[in-house]
Protein backbone atom coordinates (compact mmCIF):
# COMPACT_ATOMS: atom_id res chain seq x y z
CA UNK A 1 0.00 0.00 0.00
CA UNK A 2 1.20 3.52 -0.80
CA UNK A 3 2.08 5.77 2.05
CA UNK A 4 -0.92 7.85 3.06
CA UNK A 5 -0.28 11.39 4.43
CA UNK A 6 -3.28 12.87 6.21
CA UNK A 7 -3.89 16.50 7.98
CA UNK A 8 -5.21 14.71 11.32
CA UNK A 9 -4.22 11.95 13.11
CA UNK A 10 -5.94 10.62 16.38
CA UNK A 11 -4.54 8.15 18.61
CA UNK A 12 -6.77 7.28 21.35
CA UNK A 13 -6.85 4.70 24.20
CA UNK A 14 -10.36 4.14 23.55
CA UNK A 15 -12.79 4.96 20.69
CA UNK A 16 -16.33 4.96 21.62
CA UNK A 17 -18.09 4.71 17.77
CA UNK A 18 -21.85 4.85 18.48
CA UNK A 19 -21.92 2.51 15.39
CA UNK A 20 -22.83 -0.40 17.68
CA UNK A 21 -24.11 -0.05 21.20
CA UNK A 22 -21.09 -1.20 23.38
CA UNK A 23 -18.21 -1.19 20.66
CA UNK A 24 -15.34 -0.11 21.87
CA UNK A 25 -11.69 0.63 20.07
CA UNK A 26 -8.61 0.02 21.59
CA UNK A 27 -5.39 2.02 20.56
CA UNK A 28 -7.19 2.76 17.35
CA UNK A 29 -6.31 6.11 15.41
CA UNK A 30 -8.58 8.25 13.05
CA UNK A 31 -7.23 9.97 9.83
CA UNK A 32 -8.84 13.41 9.40
CA UNK A 33 -8.46 15.16 6.52
CA UNK A 34 -10.77 18.08 5.20
CA UNK A 35 -12.48 17.74 8.47
CA UNK A 36 -14.01 14.79 7.30
CA UNK A 37 -13.34 11.41 9.10
CA UNK A 38 -11.10 9.23 6.08
CA UNK A 39 -9.65 6.28 7.60
CA UNK A 40 -9.91 4.08 11.00
CA UNK A 41 -6.49 2.56 11.63
CA UNK A 42 -5.32 0.09 13.74
CA UNK A 43 -1.81 0.35 15.51
CA UNK A 44 -0.62 -2.00 12.97
CA UNK A 45 -1.75 0.52 9.83
CA UNK A 46 -0.76 3.56 11.98
CA UNK A 47 3.00 2.71 10.73
CA UNK A 48 2.24 3.53 7.62
CA UNK A 49 0.95 6.81 7.42
CA UNK A 50 2.18 10.44 8.47
CA UNK A 51 -0.31 13.88 9.64
CA UNK A 52 0.63 17.11 9.55
CA UNK A 53 -0.71 16.78 12.95
CA UNK A 54 -0.37 13.37 15.25
CA UNK A 55 -1.99 13.74 18.68
CA UNK A 56 -1.77 11.22 21.25
CA UNK A 57 -3.85 10.56 24.16
CA UNK A 58 -2.85 8.14 25.75
CA UNK A 59 -5.74 8.35 28.89
CA UNK A 60 -8.83 9.59 26.63
CA UNK A 61 -12.10 8.35 25.08
CA UNK A 62 -12.55 9.81 21.68
CA UNK A 63 -16.20 9.42 20.62
CA UNK A 64 -18.48 11.67 18.70
CA UNK A 65 -19.47 15.14 19.52
CA UNK A 66 -22.85 15.98 21.64
CA UNK A 67 -25.71 17.05 20.26
CA UNK A 68 -27.76 19.67 22.37
CA UNK A 69 -31.36 18.78 20.99
CA UNK A 70 -33.09 21.42 22.70
CA UNK A 71 -31.62 24.97 24.13
CA UNK A 72 -32.15 28.47 24.56
CA UNK A 73 -28.05 29.61 24.24
CA UNK A 74 -28.58 33.78 24.99
CA UNK A 75 -30.54 32.94 28.35
CA UNK A 76 -27.03 32.22 29.93
CA UNK A 77 -27.31 35.46 30.81
CA UNK A 78 -30.45 35.34 32.92
CA UNK A 79 -28.87 32.29 34.84
CA UNK A 80 -29.69 32.20 38.25
CA UNK A 81 -31.91 34.97 38.40
CA UNK A 82 -35.30 33.84 38.98
CA UNK A 83 -34.79 29.94 40.38
CA UNK A 84 -37.52 27.75 42.51
CA UNK A 85 -40.13 28.67 40.53
CA UNK A 86 -43.19 27.03 38.99
CA UNK A 87 -42.97 27.29 34.98
CA UNK A 88 -46.00 29.72 34.38
CA UNK A 89 -44.54 31.91 37.28
CA UNK A 90 -41.10 31.62 36.20
CA UNK A 91 -41.82 32.73 32.43
CA UNK A 92 -44.71 35.69 32.79
CA UNK A 93 -43.42 37.04 36.43
CA UNK A 94 -39.52 36.98 35.84
CA UNK A 95 -37.97 35.76 32.69
CA UNK A 96 -40.58 37.24 30.39
CA UNK A 97 -40.36 40.70 31.45
CA UNK A 98 -36.31 40.84 31.98
CA UNK A 99 -36.37 39.30 28.57
CA UNK A 100 -38.66 42.85 27.35
CA UNK A 101 -36.13 44.91 28.94
CA UNK A 102 -32.74 43.64 27.88
CA UNK A 103 -33.04 41.39 24.36
CA UNK A 104 -31.58 42.81 21.71
CA UNK A 105 -29.11 41.76 19.02
CA UNK A 106 -25.98 42.43 21.08
CA UNK A 107 -28.09 40.57 24.05
CA UNK A 108 -28.34 37.54 21.98
CA UNK A 109 -24.80 37.62 20.39
CA UNK A 110 -22.99 37.88 23.88
CA UNK A 111 -25.59 35.29 25.72
CA UNK A 112 -25.14 32.75 22.47
CA UNK A 113 -21.01 33.18 22.18
CA UNK A 114 -20.86 32.43 26.74
CA UNK A 115 -23.44 29.41 26.16
CA UNK A 116 -21.25 28.43 23.31
CA UNK A 117 -17.62 28.38 25.35
CA UNK A 118 -19.71 26.61 28.03
CA UNK A 119 -20.76 24.05 25.58
CA UNK A 120 -17.75 23.28 24.11
CA UNK A 121 -15.82 22.61 27.31
CA UNK A 122 -18.81 20.58 28.15
CA UNK A 123 -18.53 18.29 24.78
CA UNK A 124 -21.54 19.71 22.64
CA UNK A 125 -20.23 20.15 18.95
CA UNK A 126 -24.14 20.72 18.01
CA UNK A 127 -26.63 23.03 19.32
CA UNK A 128 -30.31 22.96 18.47
CA UNK A 129 -31.40 26.76 19.55
CA UNK A 130 -35.07 28.73 20.10
CA UNK A 131 -34.81 32.18 21.02
CA UNK A 132 -34.91 35.63 19.17
CA UNK A 133 -32.64 37.55 17.16
CA UNK A 134 -31.75 34.69 15.01
CA UNK A 135 -28.80 36.77 12.76
CA UNK A 136 -27.22 37.30 16.25
CA UNK A 137 -27.37 33.65 17.04
CA UNK A 138 -26.52 32.79 13.35
CA UNK A 139 -22.97 34.65 14.00
CA UNK A 140 -22.18 33.80 16.97
CA UNK A 141 -22.48 30.26 15.34
CA UNK A 142 -20.17 30.94 12.87
CA UNK A 143 -17.72 32.74 15.05
CA UNK A 144 -17.09 30.12 17.78
CA UNK A 145 -17.16 27.79 15.12
CA UNK A 146 -20.39 25.56 16.66
CA UNK A 147 -22.85 23.44 14.51
CA UNK A 148 -26.04 25.54 15.11
CA UNK A 149 -29.33 25.07 14.55
CA UNK A 150 -31.20 28.18 14.91
CA UNK A 151 -34.66 28.56 15.88
CA UNK A 152 -37.25 31.05 14.52
CA UNK A 153 -39.44 31.83 17.38
CA UNK A 154 -43.08 32.00 16.53
CA UNK A 155 -45.84 33.65 18.99
CA UNK A 156 -48.96 35.15 19.12
CA UNK A 157 -48.19 38.29 20.80
CA UNK A 158 -45.57 41.08 20.76
CA UNK A 159 -42.04 40.80 22.06
CA UNK A 160 -39.16 43.57 21.64
CA UNK A 161 -38.64 41.38 18.34
CA UNK A 162 -41.86 41.28 16.65
CA UNK A 163 -45.54 42.35 16.51
CA UNK A 164 -47.57 38.89 16.02
CA UNK A 165 -47.06 35.62 14.53
CA UNK A 166 -46.76 37.08 10.67
CA UNK A 167 -43.92 39.34 11.53
CA UNK A 168 -41.52 36.76 13.76
CA UNK A 169 -42.36 34.82 10.31
CA UNK A 170 -41.46 37.40 8.04
CA UNK A 171 -37.94 38.17 10.18
CA UNK A 172 -36.90 34.79 11.05
CA UNK A 173 -36.78 33.99 7.13
CA UNK A 174 -35.23 37.36 6.36
CA UNK A 175 -32.63 36.65 8.83
CA UNK A 176 -32.65 32.88 7.42
CA UNK A 177 -31.85 34.29 3.56
CA UNK A 178 -28.30 36.04 4.80
CA UNK A 179 -26.97 32.25 6.42
CA UNK A 180 -28.04 29.82 3.42
CA UNK A 181 -25.42 28.45 2.30
CA UNK A 182 -23.47 28.18 5.25
CA UNK A 183 -22.57 24.51 6.18
CA UNK A 184 -22.59 24.99 10.33
CA UNK A 185 -25.67 27.34 10.21
CA UNK A 186 -29.73 25.71 9.65
CA UNK A 187 -32.32 27.73 10.34
CA UNK A 188 -35.65 25.93 11.92
CA UNK A 189 -39.01 27.45 12.42
CA UNK A 190 -39.68 27.56 16.25
CA UNK A 191 -43.67 27.98 17.23
CA UNK A 192 -42.79 28.03 20.92
CA UNK A 193 -45.64 25.98 22.34
CA UNK A 194 -49.40 24.91 21.78
CA UNK A 195 -50.32 27.44 24.49
CA UNK A 196 -48.70 30.18 22.55
CA UNK A 197 -49.54 30.06 18.62
CA UNK A 198 -53.03 29.61 17.27
CA UNK A 199 -54.34 27.07 14.91
CA UNK A 200 -53.58 29.28 11.92
CA UNK A 201 -50.05 29.69 12.41
CA UNK A 202 -49.49 26.30 12.99
CA UNK A 203 -51.09 25.66 9.58
CA UNK A 204 -48.69 28.27 8.25
CA UNK A 205 -45.68 26.61 9.66
CA UNK A 206 -46.38 23.22 8.16
CA UNK A 207 -46.78 24.51 4.60
CA UNK A 208 -43.54 26.48 4.84
CA UNK A 209 -41.88 24.07 6.11
CA UNK A 210 -42.56 21.48 3.62
CA UNK A 211 -41.86 24.46 1.06
CA UNK A 212 -38.53 25.62 2.30
CA UNK A 213 -37.67 21.73 3.61
CA UNK A 214 -36.86 23.10 7.42
CA UNK A 215 -37.71 21.48 10.31
CA UNK A 216 -40.02 22.28 13.12
CA UNK A 217 -39.22 22.98 16.98
CA UNK A 218 -41.87 23.36 19.22
CA UNK A 219 -42.46 22.82 23.01
CA UNK A 220 -45.14 20.31 23.79
CA UNK A 221 -46.51 18.48 26.74
CA UNK A 222 -44.25 20.13 28.99
CA UNK A 223 -46.62 20.02 32.26
CA UNK A 224 -49.71 19.10 32.93
CA UNK A 225 -51.43 22.59 33.42
CA UNK A 226 -50.50 23.09 29.29
CA UNK A 227 -52.55 19.72 28.67
CA UNK A 228 -55.27 20.87 31.00
CA UNK A 229 -55.67 24.38 30.00
CA UNK A 230 -55.72 22.72 25.99
CA UNK A 231 -58.81 20.29 27.10
CA UNK A 232 -60.23 23.33 28.66
CA UNK A 233 -59.61 25.71 25.86
CA UNK A 234 -59.79 23.36 22.44
CA UNK A 235 -61.50 20.49 23.93
CA UNK A 236 -58.64 18.15 23.33
CA UNK A 237 -54.93 17.40 24.15
CA UNK A 238 -52.25 19.72 22.71
CA UNK A 239 -50.57 16.72 20.76
CA UNK A 240 -54.42 15.70 19.19
CA UNK A 241 -54.60 19.11 18.16
CA UNK A 242 -51.81 19.38 16.20
CA UNK A 243 -52.12 15.90 14.31
CA UNK A 244 -55.01 17.66 13.14
CA UNK A 245 -52.95 20.95 12.31
CA UNK A 246 -50.62 18.70 10.31
CA UNK A 247 -47.50 18.71 12.62
CA UNK A 248 -46.93 15.59 13.52
CA UNK A 249 -44.48 14.11 11.18
CA UNK A 250 -39.93 13.05 11.05
CA UNK A 251 -39.76 17.41 10.26
CA UNK A 252 -40.73 17.64 14.06
CA UNK A 253 -38.92 18.01 17.06
CA UNK A 254 -41.26 18.24 19.82
CA UNK A 255 -39.25 19.27 23.15
CA UNK A 256 -40.37 18.11 26.46
CA UNK A 257 -43.07 15.55 26.05
CA UNK A 258 -43.39 14.75 29.61
CA UNK A 259 -46.85 13.58 29.82
CA UNK A 260 -48.05 11.43 27.21
CA UNK A 261 -50.70 8.47 27.45
CA UNK A 262 -49.89 5.01 25.34
CA UNK A 263 -51.64 5.75 22.55
CA UNK A 264 -49.80 9.39 22.46
CA UNK A 265 -46.79 7.82 22.53
CA UNK A 266 -48.25 5.24 19.60
CA UNK A 267 -49.44 8.52 17.69
CA UNK A 268 -45.53 10.00 17.95
CA UNK A 269 -43.90 6.56 16.91
CA UNK A 270 -46.41 6.36 13.85
CA UNK A 271 -45.07 9.62 12.69
CA UNK A 272 -41.43 9.71 13.36
CA UNK A 273 -41.71 12.26 15.82
CA UNK A 274 -38.08 13.10 17.27
CA UNK A 275 -38.26 14.12 20.99
CA UNK A 276 -35.56 16.13 22.91
CA UNK A 277 -35.93 15.23 26.38
CA UNK A 278 -34.43 17.35 29.01
CA UNK A 279 -34.38 15.45 32.10
CA UNK A 280 -32.66 18.31 34.43
CA UNK A 281 -35.15 21.02 33.66
CA UNK A 282 -38.27 18.95 33.97
CA UNK A 283 -36.96 17.83 37.45
CA UNK A 284 -36.38 21.57 38.54
CA UNK A 285 -39.32 23.08 37.30
CA UNK A 286 -41.16 19.84 38.27
CA UNK A 287 -42.81 19.24 35.18
CA UNK A 288 -42.26 15.76 35.43
CA UNK A 289 -40.51 12.44 34.35
CA UNK A 290 -40.97 11.68 30.37
CA UNK A 291 -41.78 8.75 29.47
CA UNK A 292 -38.22 7.98 27.68
CA UNK A 293 -38.24 4.00 28.28
CA UNK A 294 -42.08 3.43 26.84
CA UNK A 295 -40.69 5.95 23.98
CA UNK A 296 -37.78 4.02 23.07
CA UNK A 297 -39.08 0.59 22.95
CA UNK A 298 -41.78 2.11 20.67
CA UNK A 299 -39.37 2.85 18.57
CA UNK A 300 -39.67 6.70 18.77
CA UNK A 301 -35.99 8.68 17.96
CA UNK A 302 -35.18 10.70 21.58
CA UNK A 303 -32.32 13.13 21.62
CA UNK A 304 -31.48 14.99 24.86
CA UNK A 305 -31.27 18.08 25.11
CA UNK A 306 -30.22 20.81 28.49
CA UNK A 307 -33.09 23.78 27.65
CA UNK A 308 -32.01 27.38 28.88
CA UNK A 309 -29.58 27.95 31.23
CA UNK A 310 -31.96 30.01 32.98
CA UNK A 311 -33.85 26.69 33.84
CA UNK A 312 -31.15 24.24 34.14
CA UNK A 313 -29.04 25.98 34.88
CA UNK A 314 -25.78 23.94 33.29
CA UNK A 315 -25.43 23.84 29.96
CA UNK A 316 -23.36 20.65 30.14
CA UNK A 317 -24.60 17.64 28.19
CA UNK A 318 -22.60 14.95 29.86
CA UNK A 319 -24.48 15.91 33.25
CA UNK A 320 -27.59 16.09 31.28
CA UNK A 321 -26.78 12.54 29.54
CA UNK A 322 -26.39 10.83 33.16
CA UNK A 323 -29.70 12.67 34.35
CA UNK A 324 -31.65 11.22 31.41
CA UNK A 325 -30.32 7.63 32.30
CA UNK A 326 -30.81 7.89 36.24
CA UNK A 327 -34.37 9.96 35.86
CA UNK A 328 -35.39 6.65 33.57
CA UNK A 329 -34.71 4.36 36.01
CA UNK A 330 -36.08 5.85 38.87
CA UNK A 331 -39.35 6.50 37.03
CA UNK A 332 -39.87 2.78 36.00
CA UNK A 333 -38.62 1.37 39.07
CA UNK A 334 -36.10 -0.46 36.48
CA UNK A 335 -32.54 0.03 37.03
CA UNK A 336 -31.79 -1.80 33.67
CA UNK A 337 -34.13 0.88 32.09
CA UNK A 338 -31.35 3.42 29.49
CA UNK A 339 -28.40 1.67 30.23
CA UNK A 340 -25.15 3.58 29.16
CA UNK A 341 -24.67 2.84 25.77
CA UNK A 342 -28.03 3.97 25.30
CA UNK A 343 -27.55 7.27 26.90
CA UNK A 344 -24.72 7.70 24.78
CA UNK A 345 -26.55 7.01 21.56
CA UNK A 346 -29.05 8.82 23.04
CA UNK A 347 -26.69 11.97 23.46
CA UNK A 348 -25.29 11.47 19.58
CA UNK A 349 -26.70 10.09 16.93
CA UNK A 350 -30.31 10.33 18.24
CA UNK A 351 -29.83 14.05 18.27
CA UNK A 352 -28.49 13.62 14.76
CA UNK A 353 -31.42 11.89 13.68
CA UNK A 354 -33.86 14.20 14.92
CA UNK A 355 -32.03 17.21 13.14
CA UNK A 356 -31.67 15.25 9.53
CA UNK A 357 -27.62 14.95 9.50
CA UNK A 358 -27.10 11.79 11.17
CA UNK A 359 -25.34 11.00 7.81
CA UNK A 360 -23.10 13.93 8.85
CA UNK A 361 -22.41 13.51 12.34
CA UNK A 362 -23.57 11.36 15.70
CA UNK A 363 -21.19 8.60 15.43
CA UNK A 364 -17.50 7.55 14.44
CA UNK A 365 -17.69 6.30 10.86
CA UNK A 366 -15.39 6.88 7.82
CA UNK A 367 -17.03 9.71 5.39
CA UNK A 368 -18.60 11.29 8.58
CA UNK A 369 -17.29 14.97 9.84
CA UNK A 370 -15.24 14.95 12.47
CA UNK A 371 -17.41 16.40 15.29
CA UNK A 372 -15.72 14.61 17.88
CA UNK A 373 -14.38 15.18 21.41
CA UNK A 374 -12.04 13.57 23.71
CA UNK A 375 -12.67 12.72 27.52
CA UNK A 376 -9.81 12.41 30.14
CA UNK A 377 -10.54 8.99 31.79
CA UNK A 378 -7.04 9.47 33.91
CA UNK A 379 -8.15 11.36 36.78
CA UNK A 380 -9.20 9.73 40.35
CA UNK A 381 -13.00 10.45 39.30
CA UNK A 382 -12.50 7.58 37.47
CA UNK A 383 -10.20 5.21 38.34
CA UNK A 384 -10.00 2.28 38.44
CA UNK A 385 -11.66 2.26 34.87
CA UNK A 386 -13.63 -1.14 34.24
CA UNK A 387 -15.47 0.01 31.42
CA UNK A 388 -15.21 3.50 29.68
CA UNK A 389 -18.89 3.74 28.38
CA UNK A 390 -20.47 3.40 32.21
CA UNK A 391 -17.62 5.83 32.91
CA UNK A 392 -18.49 8.45 30.33
CA UNK A 393 -22.40 8.35 31.42
CA UNK A 394 -21.99 7.87 35.19
CA UNK A 395 -18.68 9.23 36.72
CA UNK A 396 -16.61 11.34 34.03
CA UNK A 397 -17.56 15.26 34.38
CA UNK A 398 -17.60 17.99 32.02
CA UNK A 399 -14.14 19.39 33.34
CA UNK A 400 -12.54 16.46 32.24
CA UNK A 401 -13.33 16.80 28.38
CA UNK A 402 -10.08 18.24 27.33
CA UNK A 403 -10.44 18.07 23.55
CA UNK A 404 -13.24 19.34 20.80
CA UNK A 405 -13.45 19.16 17.00
CA UNK A 406 -16.55 20.73 14.57
CA UNK A 407 -15.46 19.99 10.80
CA UNK A 408 -11.82 18.27 11.87
CA UNK A 409 -11.23 21.93 13.38
CA UNK A 410 -9.41 21.99 16.93
CA UNK A 411 -12.51 24.45 18.85
CA UNK A 412 -11.41 23.07 22.56
CA UNK A 413 -7.52 22.26 23.10
CA UNK A 414 -6.29 20.96 27.00
CA UNK A 415 -9.28 22.66 28.26
CA UNK A 416 -8.61 25.62 26.32
CA UNK A 417 -11.24 27.88 23.89
CA UNK A 418 -9.57 28.36 20.71
CA UNK A 419 -11.88 30.27 19.28
CA UNK A 420 -13.22 32.22 21.70
CA UNK A 421 -11.20 34.67 24.37
CA UNK A 422 -12.63 33.24 27.47
CA UNK A 423 -11.51 37.24 29.48
CA UNK A 424 -13.78 38.45 26.86
CA UNK A 425 -16.75 36.19 27.90
CA UNK A 426 -16.93 36.70 31.27
CA UNK A 427 -16.83 40.34 31.29
CA UNK A 428 -19.16 40.24 28.88
CA UNK A 429 -21.46 38.51 31.15
CA UNK A 430 -21.07 40.45 33.98
CA UNK A 431 -21.83 43.73 32.07
CA UNK A 432 -25.04 42.33 31.32
CA UNK A 433 -25.52 41.29 35.21
CA UNK A 434 -24.85 44.95 35.96
CA UNK A 435 -27.08 46.19 33.62
CA UNK A 436 -30.09 43.88 34.46
CA UNK A 437 -29.28 44.67 38.04
CA UNK A 438 -29.78 48.30 37.35
CA UNK A 439 -33.30 47.75 36.14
Amino acid sequence: MSHRHYDQLITARWIITVEQDGVILENHSLAISNGQIVATLSPAEVAGVSASEHLNLDNHVLMPGLVNLHGHSAMTLLRGMADDKALMDWLQNHIWPAEGKHVSDAFVFDGTLLAMGEMFRSGTTTINDMYFFHAAMARAGLAAGMRTFVGCSILEFPTVYAQNADDYIAKGMAERSQFLGEELVTFTLAPHAPYTVADDTFRKVVTLAEQQDMLIHCHIHETLDEVNGSVEQHKQRPLARLANLGLLSPRLIAAHMVHLTDAEIALVAKHGVSIAHNPTSNMKLASGIAPVQKLLAAGVNVGIGTDGAASNNKLDMLSETRMGALLAKVGTLDPTAVPAATAIRMATLHGAQALGIADKVGSIRVGKQADLIAVDLAQIETSPNFDPISHIVYAAGREQVSHVWVNGRNVLRERKLTTLDEAELKARADSWRVRILGN
